[in-house]
């Protein structure tokens, strides 16, 4: 109790002193003057149009890594210009060495990755500093978008996919960027004559990072918190009429062998709709939505107690994502969208899809400081996985106060139906709903981030503590990093569309972190951190701590090194099997103190070929573990990533309990024949469910967000190599601008 009442004092104190301790630092605002262009320009890459030679130019860009108190070594010289349709920019990316090739990892859209060169722009048309966007493209022309959010901290979401034009050459000394953004592609408010923005560049050559305006190390490069203003010499004007159609066409064949079910054949017609309420508010529309061509799941050796969480990859629920699942912290999620159309298949472990017969999300920006966000789907009745056909609604309301803070309403409506033929007959008794009130506070600087909340649950079952709330403070500076949270789940708290893999339980954090930049040629930083968490609750008292003190040395060839030193205690108050293979359950009401090393290591990503691999050993409940996991990576220029995932861990456990080896291997080859012609290929061994899968994806983008693609998944036995079920979909889709 001495360590809960240490935190929380820490925590308040912090609190009570946040005022005093908020200085934003003087920033360098910088100004860029777009202008309406009068004669065309074409999208080649190359800048040789009249109209760019009277436009303004951004340079002098500021290095960002490996230092960041510098003006870049290599140079970039960016333009912007616009027209009734399109927002214009054009980037000179500077190159001064020899010899050596641009980094691309394939030709796929989307590049990640600190290894990739490219330029990229970042937009914050609302001048919120809180939500934005990302266009991005490398010297081989691949493009990216994705959407800018801030929750507990600024990221970005590539998922997010959009139509806009791009292309570039690589010249003698400098590699040319030419971008052609459609107004109607933003969201954003007419009759504004201010925007912010900025532009960052990744040169792998020289391993350096740079932004137009100077960003600090310790945050994101593409942080809204440090953009600069674009000023337009007319008030933007609001776009026309903006409505898109995304219909599909799919068919194929499935057997379920394991259940010697005979081989069907299915077909499918349905598709989206995307209508521009105002330039800033965006209706989405879905009937009979397919997502057979969305990647499966990679999957992980699981040896917790809880369940695993999966990220959303389906493109109807990514655009204002944030707007919906950033509510709670990342162990108590009010609303999880994965909840909505996906199922378990008992044979292989896997998700899979559960019909949804229609939906729809009105998302987007009201003005500057609102932001409202409503969702509605309808999924059909799965019989196999007896699930009966549901409503899922959720609403959610976002005010912006302060300079970078917001609190935020939710709220999330389960209701199921019958299992009768109409789909729509009520089940009263079967419903789960929550309100919920987030704070999410961040400083100009964005040095202080937190976040303060109360959850509570309305359903029919019984209890008292159907409530949820919790609290946390970060502050992060270049050199000290703080962080302290406080979280309670009610013994009732259970919303059903949420993600909260520990129930009824208490949870304090504390995170503590120095960094120093030392002058060498081969160490970045040094970086000195504590960690430790508690969960209790009033039944059990303590469950579970977690002590870490650790360290971290990040190279300037972006590789790191880090060791850390663990010390649990676990306390089941259920029966459980430390390795989930079914052997011999520890028994409940039984604690364990133990102590291991984990040591982790990552290789220059620049290279063809580089890795990463984490070995942890050490003592594991009542026996012992030793883990290797890890990747390797080779890449042969832009056409082929070819990668393997690998997981060994075995436990010993004294009899009679279970001593297991449990492997899981992930083979990927990912081909990028050209910009729009794909192959992927993912294997995955896992002896621990007894499952081989095979996924092989063909994807042919014949217009810009317009494809074909081509699916087959097979399942094995791994004890006997017997095929469990195997399915073949073809899929086309299109993307019609009405």
């Amino acid at each position: 109790m001495r360590f809960i009442f240490t935190v929380h004092l820490i925590f308040f104190c912090c609190i009570f002193s946040l005022k005093a301790q908020i200085k934003p630092e003087a920033l360098v605002p910088k100004e860029l003057n777009i202008s309406r262009i009068t004669s065309p320009i074409v999208i080649d890459g190359k800048l040789d149009e009249l109209a760019w030679e009277n436009v303004e130019i951004a340079k002098k860009f500021h290095q960002y890594f490996p230092f960041d108190s510098s003006y870049a070594q290599m140079d970039t010289e960016v333009r912007v210009a616009y027209d009734d349709n399109f927002l214009y920019i054009g980037a000179i990316c500077k190159d001064t060495t020899v010899g050596k090739q641009y980094i691309s990892s394939s030709l796929r859209r989307d590049f990640f990755g600190n290894s990739n060169d490219n330029f990229s722009v970042v937009l914050d048309p609302f001048q919120d500093k809180i939500n934005g966007f990302l266009f991005g493209v490398n010297p081989y022309g691949v493009q990216r978008e994705g959407l800018i959010s801030s929750g507990s901290n600024e990221s970005f979401d590539l998922s997010w996919d959009n139509k806009w034009y791009s292309e570039a050459s690589i010249q003698k000394g400098f590699w040319v960027a030419e971008m052609a953004i459609p107004f109607k592609t933003l969201r954003f408010k007419g009759g504004a004559t201010r925007w912010n923005i900025n532009f960052f560049r990744v040169d792998s050559k020289t391993n350096e990072r740079s932004a137009w305006t100077p960003v600090p190390r310790n945050q994101p490069i593409f942080s809204l918190t440090y953009a600069s203003e674009l000023v337009w010499n007319e008030p933007v004007k609001k776009t026309g009429a903006n409505v898109s159609l995304i219909p599909y066409l799919s068919g194929g064949a499935e057997q379920d062998l394991q259940n010697n079910k005979p081989q069907t054949f299915s077909k499918g017609i349905g598709g989206d709709a995307k209508i521009a309420i105002t330039p800033s508010l965006n209706l989405d529309l879905t009937v009979n939505p397919d997502f057979s061509q969305v990647e499966v799941d990679r999957q992980v050796t699981n040896l917790d107690r809880f369940e695993i969480f999966f990220p959303e990859r389906r493109q109807f629920f990514l655009e204002n994502a944030d707007l919906f699942s950033n509510f709670g912290f990342e162990r108590s999620r009010p609303f999880f969208s994965r909840r909505i159309g996906v199922a378990i298949d008992s044979s292989t472990g896997q998700n899979i899809q559960n019909p949804i017969l229609f939906g729809a999300r009105l998302s987007g920006k009201i003005n500057k400081d609102w932001r409202v966000g409503f969702l509605t789907m309808q999924t059909d009745k799965d019989q196999r996985a007896n699930v009966p056909s549901t409503n899922f609604s959720v609403a959610a309301l976002q005010r912006r106060i302060f300079k970078r803070s917001n609190i935020a309403l939710i709220m999330v409506n389960k209701q199921e139906f019958t299992n009768k033929a109409d789909n729509f007959t009520l089940n009263p008794e079967n419903y789960n709903r929550l309100v919920g009130l987030d704070y999410n506070l961040a400083s100009a600087d964005n040095k202080w981030t937190g976040k303060f909340l109360y959850h509570q649950v309305f359903s029919p079952q019984e209890g008292n503590e159907k409530y949820s709330y919790g609290a946390k403070l970060n502050y992060n500076s270049a050199n000290f990093q703080f962080g302290a949270d406080h979280m309670v789940i009610g013994n009732d708290f259970n919303p059903e569309v949420g993600y909260v893999p520990r129930k009824a339980n208490n949870r304090e954090a504390l995170f503590l972190s120095y960094i120093t930049y030392p002058k060498s040629k081969i160490i970045n930083r040094h970086n000195f951190s504590f960690y430790t968490e508690v969960f209790w609750n009033k039944q059990y008292g303590t469950t579970d701590y977690a002590i870490n003190p650790f360290y971290v040395i990040n190279f300037q060839n972006n590789g790191f090194f880090a060791i850390n030193f663990w010390r649990y205690y676990t306390y089941l108050f259920r029966d459980f099997d430390p390795t989930n293979t079914g052997g011999k359950a520890l028994a409940q009401n039984t604690s364990y103190v133990y102590d291991n090393i984990d040591i982790r290591f990552s290789s220059d990503f620049r290279r063809k070929f580089y890795y990463d691999f984490r070995h942890t050993f050490g003592q594991y409940y009542n026996g012992n573990i030793a883990a290797l996991t890890g990747n390797f990576y080779y890449r042969y220029k832009q056409y082929a990533l070819i990668s393997l995932n690998y997981s060994y861990n075995r436990i010993s456990l004294p009899e009679p309990y279970a001593t297991a080896d449990l492997f899981l291997l992930g083979p990927r080859f990912d081909l990028t024949f050209t910009k729009n012609l794909f192959f992927t290929t993912l294997l995955q061994y896992n002896n621990q469910i007894e499952n081989i899968n095979v996924n092989a994806r063909l994807q042919w983008r014949f217009k810009p967000v317009s494809d074909f693609f081509l699916v087959f998944t097979d399942n094995y036995d791994s004890t006997n190599f017997k095929v469990k079920n195997w399915s073949l979909v073809a899929k086309f889709t299109y993307w019609l601008n009405l």
